[in-house]
């Protein structure tokens, strides 16, 4: 068999699982009473399950754990011996963030243990190999090899930011993980042109756990992510932001708005003496809700940043350009929000 039929059939099982156990999925939200309820800054309709992370988590590891067990002749070749470990630790640390979110969803558990949870998680990547260790200098094209204790520092900031990226996200329906699946396409279309099949595969799954979920999630939602789903997202975003050759600089692109916004959500609740981590609607897609826009002009929008910046990213292969590119996009992300915040008002 050859590797392109392994990637149509993982691809293709990740889409149906998660498709087909996403009914399933809100049933059991019900059944336990794990809803949310219209009311503060949830403007939905109706008691929504939120429990879609579980699909999500199911659709992607499953799939992914029968890479251990597929025939290495129907896989493509690796060039890192290093691979398997990186995908254990993807797998094992995805289940417990997502066990992490889940505890959250059941007890609402507390900022401060919220934040405990998802540093610890960072932490345990380490071992496995999911670090980052060294960048490329955009300005003399020369790599920079980080110490190891810089390297855990700077490997549970980033785990940690991606996680409460999505997390924050996700507060219109289909949004976090539409944006997501764009995030996986083009890191999967981006290791394809560099020959990094080996890891494609992983991308390309999770790309049809996230595709499979969107239908039951798009406006109207019949089920929401929960912070188990983004958590579960979060993690798996920057994980395989890692895990695919260091493409730090694609995912931040593809992820600049909520990126961005988090970055000024933090800083205005510090400013208001508020935990960085507690709810409100001052997020950049609450205040355009506020402003009249629909909530699939608004996700719709999302997606058409998203991509268009991936789209980008893939098209410049000078790392200065990158790096204009990037602080082009931080502009105008920063001049949106600003905007939004001062018509708001």
């Amino acid at each position: 068999m050859s590797y392109e039929i392994t990637f149509a059939v993982l691809f293709a099982s990740s889409l149906l699982l998660s498709f087909l156990l996403t009914p399933a999925a809100a049933r059991l939200g019900e059944s336990v009473g794990l809803v949310d309820v219209p009311g503060g800054r949830r403007k939905h309709s109706g008691r929504i399950p939120r429990t879609g992370g579980v699909a999500i988590f199911l659709g992607f590891t499953i799939p992914a754990a029968l890479l251990f067990v597929i025939p290495q002749a129907w896989l493509p070749p690796r060039f890192d011996p290093k691979e398997p470990t990186r995908l254990l630790g993807l797998i094992l640390c995805g289940a417990l963030i997502f066990a992490a979110g889940m505890a959250d969803d059941v007890y609402d558990l507390s900022p401060k243990i919220q934040l405990a949870a998802q540093v610890a998680v960072g932490a345990l990547s380490v071992p496995f190999l999911i670090i980052i260790q060294r960048i490329n200098n955009p300005l003399t094209n020369r790599q920079v090899v980080f110490p190891w204790p810089v390297v855990v520092i700077l490997t549970v900031f980033w785990i940690v930011g991606m996680v409460n990226t999505v997390n924050f996200l996700d507060g219109l329906d289909g949004l976090a993980a539409g944006v997501g699946a764009i995030l996986c396409a083009i890191l999967t279309i981006h290791m394809l042109r560099q020959g990094q099949t080996s890891v494609a595969i992983v991308t390309l799954i999770m790309l049809g756990a996230t595709l499979g979920f969107l239908p039951h999630n798009f406006h109207p939602a019949k089920v929401f992510l929960g912070s188990n789903g983004s958590y579960f997202l979060g993690y798996s975003l920057g994980a395989l932001g890692i895990i695919a050759g260091a493409k730090v600089a694609t995912v931040l692109a593809v992820m600049s708005l909520p990126i961005l916004d988090v970055a000024w959500l933090i800083w205005r609740r510090w400013r208001a003496r508020r935990s960085p981590m507690s709810a409100d609607r001052w997020h950049f897609h609450y205040r355009l809700q506020d402003l009249g826009f629909s909530q699939r002009q608004i996700v719709l929008g999302y997606y058409l940043y998203s991509a268009a910046a991936g789209a980008l990213a893939l098209g410049i292969s000078t790392r200065l350009y990158k790096l204009l590119a990037l602080l082009i996009l931080g502009g105008m992300v920063s001049f949106a929000i600003l905007w939004a915040e001062r018509v708001r008002r």
